[in-house]
């Protein structure tokens, strides 16, 4: 799996020397390097350190390098403590993280605590940039703002935090515009990224290349969609991928995946609503596959809430059918697009 944060320590791995000993620091030149690098490649960064808070993030702000570290964790608690508030705040799996840091106890105590989290000794950093963990397989335009929306979407949790009315209101002033439109050649890159990176809400956990995604594409017998969403804040980027077998009598929804950073703005239920939609109109039974892993049980859920039921069940997998008597309309905080397909395509 390919990481989406790595959490740094600072004293002696991101700078030489200890700040609470008063120091002169200086930057490890090879982990700003790496630093730069991967995050032009998407990937996310952060900090575990044991330090006083506002002279840490006082020292990154001094050396230009603050703006680069999302939900950075500063004090006294254990490192794999840190870890943990971090992937929540990220709302990203524990095993998509990975740690470096120069003192041998502290990876040992993540290791200990969290395996799931790849531990790299800071002496490594320079070969960060060729790992294999660290290499995509394709560095899109979404992968190179990842950081951009991520910070973004603080903004916005701190206004939702802050807004004194109903969910419903704060969404309406959000000004949301969500489109959904059938995959080009240039989405397939992102397509591919969303299926290796997405695993929460992912109804199947399916994943597929960017040559079976294009296959996909250009046979009639398939429905590939993606999804995107902005808001007043910003760009979320292109946040959901969608795969249907269109047969004769049914179509089949084999896959139906969403960013975690929109599950609370209602955004699945649209597309669901659109996929109804187009059953109806051709005049065939809408089914859903849904494969149960040990992180997607908010797509069961998502499901069950839009009126599918279960037509069979074994072992973790679930034939789904959609009750099409009765589609409701898309909430009203969301202005939806769905363009045409070009006629080139």
């Amino acid at each position: 799996m390919t990481v989406k944060c790595l959490v740094w320590d600072l004293d002696n791995t991101l700078w030489h020397g200890t700040l609470l000993e008063n120091d002169e620091l200086t930057l490890v030149p090879e982990a700003v390097a790496a630093l730069r690098a991967l995050d032009e490649r998407g990937i996310l960064h952060s900090v575990a350190s044991r330090n006083d808070p506002g002279a840490a993030l006082a020292k990154l702000e001094e050396f230009g390098l603050a703006g680069y570290f999302l939900y950075p964790q500063i004090g006294w608690d254990p490192k794999s403590a840190s870890i943990k508030a971090i992937a929540t705040e990220l709302n990203i799996g524990i095993d998509s993280l990975a740690f470096i840091d120069d003192q041998p106890f502290e990876r040992e105590e993540v290791a200990f605590s969290l395996p799931e989290v790849l531990c790299v000794d800071s002496a490594e950093v320079a070969t960060l940039v060729d790992r294999p963990e660290f290499t995509p397989t394709f560095v899109t335009a979404d992968s190179r703002r990842r950081r951009e929306m991520y910070q973004a979407d603080r903004v916005r949790k701190t206004a939702e935090a802050d807004f004194g009315g109903v969910q419903e209101a704060f969404l309406e002033g959000l000004e949301m515009r969500f489109e959904i439109k059938e995959a080009t050649e240039d989405d397939l890159q992102r397509a591919e990224e969303l299926t290796l990176r997405t695993n929460q809400l992912n109804t199947t956990g399916y994943t597929y290349s960017y040559a079976e995604l294009d296959e996909f594409r250009k046979l009639d017998r398939y429905l590939l969609l993606t999804s995107t969403l902005q808001d007043r804040y910003g760009p979320y980027g292109t946040i959901g991928l969608t795969l249907v077998e269109k047969g004769d009598d049914a179509w089949t929804v084999k896959l139906l995946l969403m960013s975690c950073r929109v599950m609370s703005r209602g955004v699945g239920t649209i597309v669901i609503n659109h996929l109804k939609r187009l059953a109806a109109a051709e005049g065939v039974r809408l089914l859903a596959e849904f494969v149960q892993t040990d992180r997607n049980r908010m797509m069961y859920v998502s499901y069950k809430f839009n009126r599918f039921s279960e037509l069979e069940r074994r072992d973790s997998f679930i034939l789904f059918e959609a009750d099409l008597s009765a589609i409701p309309t898309d909430p009203s905080y969301v202005t939806v697009a769905i363009p045409q397909k070009e006629s080139n395509q």
